[in-house]
């Protein structure tokens, strides 16, 4: 849902501009049984590059450790690096820093991470053909899975603030 919203944004922030890329918005299914829906839209669209979005757990949920997460609520987009303890993403080094420096240069706070937990579309997508350049863009969320989940609504909108700005400097990088 909080993907969803993202896009949404980010493509209605798109539609206001000159954007020299093709973009597509690819809303996916079974991302939880095997990402079988990223797969399949990543083969037939054989893009240049990918940004998966998702939710990712924030170090300052109830019951998590902030040992086991130093991400938190309100402090901006996740970029992953590496998640599943590398089982899943290890993103392209390129990527991370398009997405870093975007959110850099566009003063957008942002929170890097390599986690040990779950992974997301962008696993399936960066293993797709001779391979997509992927990262993911994560909005940390409390009580993630649940009917009622929680996040930072100012995180939401740099998340896709952050997506806008990178497609409209994608060409300074691939």
């Amino acid at each position: 849902r909080a993907g969803v919203a993202m896009l949404i944004d980010a493509m209605r922030q798109l539609s206001e501009t000159d954007v020299k890329a093709t973009v597509h918005a690819v809303g996916t299914v079974q991302e939880e049984v095997g990402l079988k829906g990223a797969r399949t839209s990543a083969f037939g669209l054989d893009p240049d590059v990918a940004i998966s979005v998702d939710v990712t757990f924030p170090g300052d949920h109830p019951g998590i450790d902030k040992k086991d997460s130093a991400l938190e609520m309100g402090k901006g987009p996740v970029i992953t690096v590496v998640d599943a303890a590398g089982r899943g993403l290890i993103a392209d080094r390129n990527v991370v820093k398009w997405l870093k420096e975007t959110a850099e240069e566009n003063e957008i706070p942002y929170q890097l991470n390599v986690g040990n937990g779950g992974t997301t579309d962008a696993t399936a997508i960066h293993l797709t053909r001779e391979g997509i350049p992927s990262s993911t863009i994560s909005v940390p969320t409390r009580y993630i899975h649940s009917p009622v989940e929680v996040l930072s609504l100012e995180d939401l909108k740099c998340c896709a603030d952050l997506i806008a700005k990178a497609v409209l400097n994608v060409d300074k990088y691939f």
